[in-house]
């Protein structure tokens, strides 16, 4: 039972609710790639995850996922020749038209994208991966990544998340502040006040 639980989501925020923390699943793949990575690339800054993790938020499951690998701007196209060398398919920034092309139903493709600078992530099972921050960010900013989490998908991703695990709403807004344009962080908002508006009254 959640009733009398408060949980805090932000600087002078709070809602009613259990305070759960997001974990997301980590497989012996992405443990794999990231201790190569280390070795490799010893003073990089990693980030490992799966689209995968996103189904649990999701209404539709999509036929094809992939594995993302977010690592320092100037490191990342070093990390794409070396890991394609292990894998295939590997995609360094993807456009939607390379992505439907190359990546059949039963790979898991692998993705190389550039970490933006104090990305909030987390270290779970040793591999530095993502928070439910990033994941909500991310699917918000990227609609070419993640283009089977668009439009109502997205819609029920963001509730479904914000319903079931404690969600720092400050620690969103830095980190999509530091993703670009100002724009992006006051549409951001935006969409998250209709979000949380809509679903206080379901």
């Amino acid at each position: 039972m959640q009733s009398g639980t408060i949980s805090r989501v932000g600087r002078g925020k709070f809602r009613l609710g259990m305070s759960k923390i997001y974990i997301p699943e980590t497989s012996s793949k992405m443990r794999t790639i990231f201790k190569k990575l280390k070795k490799e690339f010893p003073y990089i800054e990693t980030c490992i995850w799966n689209s995968s993790s996103l189904n649990e938020f999701m209404v539709h499951q999509p036929g094809r996922f992939y594995l993302i690998v977010e690592v320092d701007k100037d490191a990342t196209i070093s990390v794409f020749y070396f890991l394609k060398e292990y894998y295939q398919p590997v995609f360094f920034e993807p456009k939607n038209e390379l992505l439907n092309k190359f990546s059949p139903v039963d790979k898991e493709a692998i993705i190389i994208k550039p970490l933006v600078s104090e990305s909030p992530v987390q270290n779970v099972n040793g591999i530095d991966t993502i928070s439910i921050e990033k994941l909500l960010v991310d699917i918000f900013c990227d609609d070419v990544v993640f283009s089977a989490q668009q439009g109502a998908e997205m819609r029920a991703i963001f509730k479904e998340a914000l319903a079931k695990y404690s969600v720092n709403q400050s620690r969103m807004l830095r980190y999509v502040s530091r993703r670009g344009k100002k724009e992006r962080k006051e549409s951001f908002q935006k969409y998250l006040n209709t979000i949380q508006s809509y679903g206080s009254k379901s």
